[in-house]
């Protein structure tokens, strides 16, 4: 069960604190995947009202997304306070809502709960009986953030909880918390928990796995940081990443994103592969090396992400229209 959608891109995640009129404003004219407005870790408990009330004003006064976003998003309050239940009373009706990051998912009854009531408070974009793909109906995705050993011990029937959960996050702060672990910059201590949310996306056919924050963001050794944090999630199997500050999302977004040697080479197989297929052969060479249905289907994939990530794949089909497998 999962709003399995490989159209789904959310290469950075950016949070943006509901409590500050000025980041509300501010956020509409920035260039992300995803924004997730922040009713949560951004927001004092005694905040947290007006916060909610500011931010369904906000997206109420937007007539439509604007085009340099793809997603916005909300952090609502987790299921166990008492803040969840109004976040989602206020903000579940709202058109503009276009998924919801539950936090502190800790089992299946969790996304259970969230899944029941956007059904109650938003029926024509949760009917029980349609399907969750539908694009007439567009229901509200939702994003569930991993914070706990017992989180990891379940996420099989965390994945299989509703028909809207489209992704995973790891929230490395409160897991460390959980486990009295202390993050190192090798992020080692993270290992088993990261591959075993990857792999349970990628079980699951999630389409998008979110990896941590990282929490330095400025000058070179910020941006160095980043750069490397991002090369090693996407080399566990992320997609994506937390941002906490609109100066990381470009750096994140960029490498996300296939590189464009990686694209072209992509291109070259499958074109070489079209042919191979018109001519019955199963296995064949490119640059000396054997290319088979596993090598292809990688192939296939980045050329779809890169198409997602705007980038100019025709161009590069129009110049290695001549390949042939060797």
């Amino acid at each position: 069960m999962a709003a399995n959608s490989s159209a789904i891109l959310r290469r950075a995640l950016l949070y943006v604190p509901a409590s500050s009129p000025r980041m509300l404003a501010k956020s509409l004219s920035l260039t992300s995947d995803n924004i997730t407005y922040d009713l949560e870790d951004a927001v004092t408990p005694s905040a947290k009202p007006g916060a909610r009330t500011a931010l369904t004003a906000h997206l109420s006064n937007l007539t439509a997304r604007p085009s340099t976003i793809r997603e916005l998003a909300v952090r609502i309050n987790a299921v166990s306070t008492p803040f969840a239940l109004s976040d989602l009373t206020a903000l579940a009706p709202l058109p503009q809502v276009d998924a919801i990051v539950v936090p502190k998912v800790a089992s299946a009854s969790d996304l259970t709960f969230v899944t029941d009531a956007l059904r109650h408070l938003a029926p024509s974009r949760h009917a029980a009986a349609s399907s969750s793909s539908s694009p007439t109906t567009r229901p509200i995705k939702l994003i569930a953030l991993i914070e706990s050993a017992r989180a990891i011990t379940d996420l099989s029937s965390i994945c299989g909880a509703s028909p809207y959960l489209s992704g995973l996050i790891f929230a490395a702060e409160d897991f460390a918390l959980d486990m009295s672990l202390t993050r190192t910059p090798s992020l080692s201590e993270f290992l088993y928990a990261r591959s075993a949310i990857a792999t349970a996306a990628r079980a699951a056919s999630l389409p998008s796995t979110i990896d941590l924050v990282c929490t330095s963001y400025k000058r070179e050794e910020g941006l160095a940081r980043l750069e490397e944090e991002c090369r090693g999630g996407k080399a566990m199997g992320f997609n994506g990443k937390q941002c906490i500050h609109p100066s990381q999302v470009e750096t994140v977004q960029r490498l996300f994103a296939p590189g464009e040697e990686e694209v072209e080479w992509a291109v070259r197989i499958v074109i070489a592969d079209e042919k191979a297929a018109s001519a019955g052969r199963g296995a064949w060479t490119l640059d000396g090396a054997m290319i088979d249905a596993p090598v292809v289907g990688k192939a296939k994939t980045i050329v779809s992400r890169a198409e997602s990530c705007d980038m100019d794949v025709e161009t590069l089909r129009n110049k290695w229209k001549d390949q042939e497998p060797e």
